[in-house]
């Protein structure tokens, strides 16, 4: 389709996969990361075609968003499609965590996986809406924001969070012919998940599902691409559950 297209969290996981499938559809791709930068530039190497970038910014760091979304822009040529991937998980269950842990996971989890992608929507939409170009924006939200993250109740809220707020721009923005779905995945077969997967424990999160296994990034990522397709308009303000049927609402 050759489209402009920045991946937050582009270096690895879901966001490397939304990558290649962006670029295997004959995108050009932005691959953001925060600190990975060889990781990315090893994502963005490895992706087939021409013009793929790498950016790098702070999501925490409004600043440094702002540059990022502009950089990617003006490297790629415009911006046609934004997926808020990026996203941080950290441990702090109420009962076993200080007061200052808490305020600490909180700040740092709600500044990036909340704030963070806010921030990078308000970037992009100016690119999008200049000359009427619209645009596509997909945030990677979770099944946590209704199952619940007991151990990581920041994340389940900023997900939470992150669908209603997609929820709300779809409205605002569907008048400029932008529109902005999002994707609730369950668990996913990361290098960030393969540690406790390898685990006795993998065994119980795999039953969850009635198949009996965790999603691949790359059936995230074939979602992703599918919400950002001009075939998928009417799908606007939609969450789109990719849990296996572990989870049902």
């Amino acid at each position: 389709m050759n489209r402009a297209v920045l991946v937050t969290g582009g270096s690895r996981g879901i966001g490397a996969a939304v990558a290649r499938a962006f670029a295997g559809h004959g995108d050009r791709v932005a691959v953001h990361c925060g600190s990975a930068v060889a990781a990315a530039q090893a994502v963005r190497a490895a992706l087939p075609g021409q013009g793929h970038v790498v950016v790098k910014a702070d999501l925490a760091d409004p600043a440094a968003v702002a540059a990022m979304v502009d950089e990617a822009a003006d490297r790629l040529g415009g911006l046609d499609v934004l997926v808020n991937n990026a996203g941080i998980y950290v441990d702090h269950p109420v009962l076993g965590t200080s007061y200052e842990e808490w305020q600490a996971a909180w700040a740092a989890t709600l500044g990036v996986n909340l704030v963070g992608a806010a921030n990078a929507t308000w970037c992009a939409v100016r690119h999008m809406t200049a000359g009427g170009r619209g645009g596509r924006i997909v945030n990677v939200g979770s099944r946590g924001a209704y199952r619940g993250e007991p151990a990581h109740p920041a994340y389940g809220a900023a997900k939470a969070g992150l669908h209603a707020f997609g929820q709300s721009l779809a409205v605002a923005l569907a008048p400029h012919g932008i529109t902005v779905a999002s994707v609730a995945p369950g668990y996913v077969q990361t290098d960030m998940t393969a540690g406790e997967l390898a685990t006795p424990a993998g065994d119980a999160i795999r039953a969850q599902s009635p198949f009996n296994r965790v999603a691949t990034p790359e059936e995230i990522a074939a979602a992703v691409v599918y919400l950002a397709s001009p075939e998928a308009a009417w799908s606007s303000g939609a969450v789109l559950d990719l849990n296996g049927a572990s989870y049902l609402r």
